[in-house]
């Protein structure tokens, strides 16, 4: 006969198997991007660039679903490699789906962004859009949601990566800060929709309710003694009004 697992084990298997779902969704996202990649370089000799955003062109605009699926060289895919699974994994924390949020909503607006200010006749490619998502969403979540964890998990996240806050100004040649400027946006906007309320912040029951449907006395929900007490009083009033 098995030994029932004790509430420590069953927490343990529990993180193991979300570690575990983490490390398949981001490996297999970055598996994805370096296949891309290779593609991209043996086959179609870097060609794949193209496929990225064109600014204020119809057809650059094709390019907002394929622009961070795609980079120039390896050296542009490994040096966003890293930064794309740290935060990538910071953003899975609470819940696995908040990554498909925060990175639609990173590739959308930075997307049109890009595709809105940036310079004619360049392209820009590159998942350093989602990254910059990411960083925004996590370093907002702390601000929208004033709780403790979320507000460790910004400062931690500052402190990681908060250098690369300096992408999204202009100046640095080869660089899409219009990509970065606007990731970042989305991942803030992501930050704002996603939040969870303070328990201070939710909407206060009322006293009292009255439950659809049924003719009947109010439902109590909670009250005052004193009032409770009055209550009592009127009942007893109302059967000694009834005696004979």
């Amino acid at each position: 006969m098995q030994k029932p697992l004790s509430e420590t084990e069953r927490a343990t298997g529990a993180l193991v198997l979300e570690a575990k779902a983490h490390g398949k969704i981001l490996g297999g996202f970055v598996a994805l991007l370096w296949f891309i990649q290779i593609i991209n370089s043996v086959i179609f000799q870097g060609g794949l660039a193209g496929l990225g955003i064109h600014p204020r062109s119809l057809e650059g605009l094709v390019g907002i679903l394929f622009a961070p699926f795609i980079h120039v060289s390896f050296a542009h895919l490994i040096a966003n490699t890293i930064p794309l699974v740290v935060l990538g994994w910071l953003v899975m924390l609470r819940k696995k789906r908040d990554l498909l949020t925060v990175s639609a909503l990173a590739a959308l607006v930075g997307g049109l962004g890009t595709w809105l200010i940036a310079p004619a006749l360049t392209v820009h490619v590159g998942a350093s859009i989602l990254i910059f998502g990411y960083l925004g969403y996590l370093l907002f979540r702390g601000i929208f949601e004033r709780r403790f964890w979320p507000i460790v998990g910004s400062i931690v996240t500052f402190f990681l990566y908060g250098g690369a806050l300096f992408g999204v100004l202009p100046g640095q040649i080869g660089v899409s800060w219009q990509g970065h400027l606007f990731g970042l946006i989305g991942g803030i906007i992501a930050a704002r929709l996603l939040r969870t309320q303070k328990a201070a912040d939710l909407p206060k029951i009322p006293l009292r309710a009255r439950i659809p449907g049924i003719d009947g006395p109010r439902v109590r929900v909670a009250a005052d003694p004193v009032e409770d007490v009055d209550e009592e009083l009127e009942v007893l009033r109302a059967k000694a009004r009834r005696l004979p």
